[in-house]
């Protein structure tokens, strides 16, 4: 232990990452011998955020819990193997972005092959030695963060900032499948801006580009638990996607969107009510009962279409199926 004392002290500082990231990298080990895992946490604990799994299925909860940057994980374990833990962190849209070093005593290129086949970025022999193993943990997080930030200037807006139609379309299919195994529910609201081309032929586009600026903060503002999503969807309109919410719940956080629009105070004189005002649909759906992210979809847009022939400056709601309580006694 002394001579992993004084390699981890003699290591080189991960202190530029936490410069790139904002923070320290989150990094999980995963190792059913706790001497491993001691050993790992001895030579990162002073630069990294450290989480500790001795399971298969424990590292999967903390992957979807936490998010790490990383994770050093033992291809053996008794419950589920490194390998499987890895085929299922690139199954599921949460958790294929984390990569993966197997830390592993099997360093025969079949080995290695069967791990990079199941994701992982790469390999670690036992016994290892802790400066290597920062070495190429700080190889693989710079890595991490520089696809990181990529991938967050291809899923955001330039105008408005909020993410953009294309993570729409991948987050509302992952909140889908995952409402679906879990039996929950799902919302879904369309806002569109009323009367938004009178907006722009009055007052010019720039102003149009601020009004939208302030519409998309507006809504950010009211979408306060952190797995709800406000996106872009094109032109004047928004999407919402608000997991874990029935269509009551859907509604009522379209009610305050509406207020708070108004609230904005931004002048439309060409509007009915002379301030600019939004149109909301809003749909729901339970994905065990049966239907399609499409559905959802569609549903959205006919309560939006809805709003707009009743007047605008209003919600509608429907759900598409049923709901558990819904089903006849003794269905499925």
């Amino acid at each position: 232990m002394t001579d992993l004392n004084t390699q981890a002290a003699n290591a080189r500082p991960l202190t530029g990452l936490q410069t790139v990231m904002g923070r320290k990298p989150r990094l999980l080990l995963v190792d059913d011998q706790v001497l491993n895992i001691q050993a790992l946490h001895l030579a990162f604990a002073s630069d990294c955020q450290v989480f500790m799994a001795t399971s298969g299925e424990q590292a999967l909860q903390l992957c979807l819990e936490r998010q790490p940057d990383l994770v050093l994980m033992d291809v053996e374990m008794p419950d589920l193997s490194g390998l499987a833990v890895c085929q299922r962190m690139q199954a599921d849209q949460r958790m294929r972005n984390i990569p993966v070093i197997f830390v592993t005593a099997h360093s025969d290129p079949e080995a290695e092959m069967r791990g990079l086949d199941a994701g992982a970025v790469d390999f670690i022999a036992k016994p290892f030695s802790p400066a290597v193993v920062r070495a190429r943990v700080r190889t693989h997080l710079t890595v991490k963060a520089q696809s990181d930030l990529l991938r967050e200037l291809a899923f955001v807006d330039g105008l408005t900032g909020v993410n953009n139609r294309r993570y729409f379309d991948e987050r509302l299919a992952g909140e889908f499948q995952r409402a679906k195994r879990n039996g929950g529910s799902l919302c879904l609201l369309m806002v569109d801006v009323d009367h938004f081309k009178l907006y722009n032929d009055t007052y010019g586009h720039l102003a149009g580009d601020d009004c939208l600026r302030r519409v998309a903060e507006c809504l950010q503002g009211r979408l306060r638990r952190p797995p709800d999503v406000i996106c872009r969807y094109g032109g004047e309109e928004f999407a919402c996607i608000l997991p874990d919410t029935e269509l009551a719940g859907g509604a009522f956080v379209a009610g305050k969107i509406l207020t708070a629009v108004q609230r904005l105070g931004i002048v439309h004189k060409d509007a009915p009510a002379q301030l600019l005002t939004v149109s909301i649909g809003v749909s729901g759906i339970y994905p065990a009962m049966g239907g399609e992210p499409a559905d959802l979809l569609a549903l959205a847009d006919r309560q939006l279409y809805e709003t707009k022939a009743q007047g605008r400056n209003q919600v509608s709601a429907m759900a598409f199926g049923p709901t558990p309580e819904e089903l006849p006694s003794g269905a499925p």
